[in-house]
């Protein structure tokens, strides 16, 4: 019996060692397995996504333009010119500020009219899923024919906004929404300019994006529990009570996600500006101003380094929402 011990503690060994090399082999496999599913998601962002930003960053620091784009290399002298007209351009902070000002109110409306339509179709009625499928349109229709319809209802000569206007409140004359850069407003005796196409603008961003804070929020609101706001009702809470300390503190996550989302989709917008008014009447943005770059000038590389700065700009004001915002607002909910 002495002797078989050994005998016995040695197959038991060989029987681990033995388990450990199969198991061995077979996370190899599935590592081998794992890397091969996910080599054309890997290859497809390399040469869609990492190229792109890689090529645009050294055409940033080179001087390219549609002429000698052919005899252009990657390794052509690098210079800090294009950033340097970029920064010292007239018109770079009246477009910087033109961009954060319909990023802001455009991403800041969109949120609040959002919330408003969760609300409001947050009970349950005869014909809800009809109307908030409705309220999805906005978004959902392409943007060539809403920026279309607007064009026209908002037309000074035939658009259906201003000959109400005229007709029952009291316009003195047409409004061109879209191509008046300002307009002196007088309140309370006070002479105000107002940016008219910047601010039509912005409240068509708002409306076209308004339905994905709806989306959002609906889905948050439905996943909240019913108890803490019943509990509430029964203690005597008035709805602006139960608006602001049960429902608005768990909302808040949503929101932060939401105004992160929306202010970078809203900061780089192109299309919505470009085909209302093509960038004029003082609704020049910086995306606006990239194209302009790129199309009237064939400047490819000072339309790559605008684009930079538009990049790192963008990165750093979101990097400051998450510091100084996001984290409290998580943290206070």
């Amino acid at each position: 019996m002495t002797a078989g011990a050994p005998e016995r503690t040695d197959r038991r060994g060989r029987g681990r060692s033995g388990a450990g090399r199969a198991h061995g082999s077979l996370r190899r496999a599935e590592a081998r397995a794992g890397l091969a599913l996910i080599t054309p998601t890997l290859i497809i962002v390399l040469v869609v996504v990492v190229v792109p930003i890689l090529w645009t960053i050294l055409l940033a620091f080179q001087d390219v333009r549609l002429l000698n784009l052919r005899r252009a290399g990657i390794f052509d002298p690098l210079t800090l010119d294009n950033v340097r007209a970029v920064l010292q351009s007239d018109d770079f902070v009246p477009s910087l500020l033109t961009t954060l000002a319909y990023s802001v109110f455009g991403t800041g409306l969109a949120i609040l009219f959002g919330l408003v339509a969760a609300l409001a179709l947050r009970g349950a009625f005869r014909g809800r899923t009809f109307v908030r499928a409705a309220v999805l349109l906005p978004y959902v229709a392409p943007v060539v024919a809403v920026t279309f319809a607007w064009r026209t209802m908002l037309n000074p000569q035939f658009g259906v906004v201003n000959e109400l206007g005229v007709e029952f409140f009291g316009w003195d004359a047409p409004v061109a929404f879209l191509s008046e850069r300002s307009a002196s407003v007088s309140i309370l005796g006070l002479d105000i300019s107002l940016p008219v196409a910047l601010m039509t603008v912005i409240a068509f961003e708002a409306w076209r994006s308004f339905p994905f804070a709806f989306l959002f929020l609906t889905a948050r609101l439905q996943a909240a529990p019913a108890t803490l706001e019943e509990a509430a009702r029964v203690d005597g809470a008035t709805p602006t009570q139960r608006f602001r300390y049960i429902i608005l503190p768990q909302l808040m996550p949503t929101i932060a996600v939401l105004a992160v989302l929306r202010f970078i989709w809203t900061f780089n917008s192109f299309d919505d500006i470009y085909l209302l008014t093509g960038g004029g009447a003082g609704t020049e943005v910086i995306s606006v101003r990239v194209f302009n770059f790129l199309t009237a000038r064939g400047d490819i590389g000072l339309a790559s380094a605008q684009a930079l700065v538009l990049a790192v700009i963008l990165a750093l004001l979101v990097g400051l929402y998450l510091r100084r915002f996001a984290t409290r607002e998580e943290t206070s909910a």
